[in-house]
């Protein structure tokens, strides 16, 4: 079967690579910036071009969400499957006269941090049961975690996934600046961190929650309050005023 990834980011890199590692040979990595494409495709030994879009049997796109339906057009070929890697757009959004299907895989993606693929959650929807085996059995080969999922379930799952990565990494982006504003090194707080990942493997998320908030300990909230202001008081404010209202205090 003949595989080309289109894209050039995060998510193209990491899906070009998972396969690759798993000898699952890919036709061509396809896209607009030459110069990520090539240092992708020389670490990867894969062929790859910014002008012709090879022709296949599968092309996975993965670029952002609002480039999805343009970068399908590009697809001329009828009757190959194509799937996209959003975790929120439907696969109708894909336009053109070929198989259409989500390939979701559940994770964050930078280019300089290794991961371990066989661990990734991937939730795949097709039009017809042969395309949803075609393409459980590629994912398969790279994780141990493969589903299938309507885009109704999927657009819950991607909402939950950035409740639980994208703004608690903005925290941790608003706690280091607090950390620097201080001059206080921000390696203090991984301990704290990694165990604060590790509890909710043992316990329930609701039942460890700890801090002043849950406690309603209005002298320590006021206090920090007085040393926060613009967007991190705001956002102080409002992750108390949540955390209060779940435990009804």
């Amino acid at each position: 079967m003949q595989i080309v990834i289109i894209g050039s980011g995060n998510v193209a890199y990491h899906m070009a690579k998972a396969f690759s590692l798993k000898g699952i040979p890919l036709a061509q990595i396809f896209g607009r910036n030459e110069n990520e494409l090539k240092k992708i495709a020389e670490e990867l030994n894969l062929p790859y071009s910014t002008e012709r879009l090879k022709d296949a049997d599968l092309y996975i796109i993965c670029v952002s969400d609002h480039s999805v339906e343009e970068v399908s057009k590009m697809i001329t070929k009828k009757n190959c499957l194509v799937a996209h890697t959003s975790g929120s757009l439907p696969k109708e959004i894909l336009s053109g006269e070929y198989r259409k299907a989500s390939f979701y895989p559940l994770q964050t993606f930078s280019k300089s941090k290794d991961l371990e693929y066989e661990k990734i959650p991937f939730f795949i929807e097709t039009e017809n049961k042969e395309d949803q085996k075609l393409l459980s059995d590629l994912a398969s080969v790279v994780s141990k975690n493969v589903m299938e999922s309507t885009h109704e379930k999927r657009k819950y799952i991607h909402l939950t996934a950035v409740f639980a990565c994208n703004f608690v990494n903005h925290l941790f982006s608003r706690a280091k600046e607090i950390s620097d504003s201080q001059e206080i090194p921000f390696d203090y707080f991984l301990p704290l961190i990694d165990e604060t990942v590790q509890k909710i493997y043992e316990i329930e998320p609701k039942m460890a929650q700890t801090g002043p908030a849950v406690r309603n300990d209005v002298r320590i909230l006021q206090l920090h309050e007085q040393l926060l202001k613009d967007e991190s008081l705001e956002i102080y404010k409002t992750m108390n005023h949540s955390i209060q209202k779940m435990y009804e205090l």
